[in-house]
Order: structure tokens, then C-alpha cells, then sequence
């Protein structure tokens, strides 16, 4: 029996119970399960700013960080969020530096999942953290929220259409920049 699993971020959004704070939903790539993280806002902006391809003046502590690993000759291999304890999720960044040696480092979800994007590297979770923390969807009632990134343009253009028919100019304004910014990328 399979004892992680592969997740991918769905989601970004605030959080509704907990003021200042932000949701980032993973999703098991099989099951289509869910696990719903509490995140910090600056490592909500990380995540964000790298899911939607911006590309701030200066570089983010995240950026930093990867800038430091690549000098260093070191890359990430994956994250792996191995355990939760009293809603407290705990993962191990895994570095291979320059004489492949593997480093597990402790680390926040949010910090290590911010990095992981960076290198493009997998996001793993335990089968006790899934088994603990992963929830079904109803696929009727299932919308998309959060990033424009979960998205396809075909369904951003979709979404265009709705919201200029409702005369939200200012959402549609939005979504059109994620199409553009999407197709020059392509």
C-alpha cells in the first residue's frame, strides 16, 4: 500500500475564519481528495506572485532562497508534509546539494511548497496526513476559486463572457490580464 501521495495546488484564497490569513488547497492527483492548508499572507504572496508568472523589481525571500541553493549547486528534490499534530502540518524540504547529498530540512508547508514551485519539484504528503486531513469534493457543487492558474484559457474566456454580461468590468479587467499574461507566455 502506497504510504504519500502526489498533491498540486487548486487554490488560493483568504481565509474566512481566520482574519489576515489565506487557504491554500492541495489536491491528490488520483483521488482528487483535498487538504486544506492555513498560510501566512507573505507566504500566500510568494505562492501567488510565482502561480500567476509575475515577476516582481526585486526578488522575494523565496527567490532568494533559490538564488543561494543554485550558487551553492544544490537543487530542491521535494517536499514531503509527513505529519500533523494538533492542525499543525509538518514537512521536510529534501535538498540534494553539489556532491548529491540528500539534506532533509524542516520547514514550514507554506515555505517549502513556495520553494518546491520554484525548482518545479513535487509536492508529497504522508497517507497520515491524507487519511487526517484530506476531504472529498461533490464534482456538482465543485467551483473553481482562488488562482486564475486552475484555470484553461478556453474556461478563462468563458469566464470573461459571464462577467461582462453581468457588466463587472472591473473582474473582467482582471481576468483579461490573466489571458494575456497566460497567452504571451505560450
Amino acid at each position: 500500500m502506497k504510504d504519500r501521495f502526489e498533491v498540486n495546488i487548486i487554490g488560493l484564497s483568504e481565509s474566512e475564519s481566520q482574519k489576515g490569513y489565506y487557504v491554500l488547497v492541495l489536491e491528490e492527483i488520483i483521488s482528487k481528495k483535498r487538504i486544506p492548508l492555513i498560510i501566512g499572507q507573505a507566504e500566500a504572496q510568494s505562492i501567488a506572485i510565482f502561480m500567476e508568472k509575475l515577476f516582481p523589481s526585486r526578488p522575494l525571500s523565496h527567490d532568494l532562497f533559490k538564488s543561494i541553493l543554485l550558487s551553492l549547486n544544490a537543487t530542491v528534490k521535494e517536499v514531503y508534509i509527513e505529519k500533523i499534530i494538533n492542525n499543525t502540518f509538518y514537512t521536510t524540504l529534501v535538498i540534494l546539494d553539489a556532491n548529491q547529498i540528500t539534506h532533509e530540512i524542516d520547514a514550514r508547508p507554506s515555505d517549502a511548497i513556495s520553494l518546491g514551485l520554484r525548482f518545479s519539484k513535487p509536492i508529497y504528503i504522508s497517507r497520515e496526513v491524507f487519511e487526517s486531513a484530506a476531504f472529498e469534493v461533490d464534482e456538482k457543487g465543485r467551483e473553481k476559486k482562488g488562482s486564475y492558474a486552475e484555470f484553461s484559457i478556453k474556461e478563462l474566456e468563458g469566464l470573461l463572457e459571464k462577467l461582462i454580461k453581468k457588466e463587472d468590468y472591473e473582474s473582467a479587467v482582471r481576468v483579461r490580464e490573466a489571458i494575456e499574461r497566460r497567452k504571451s507566455l505560450e
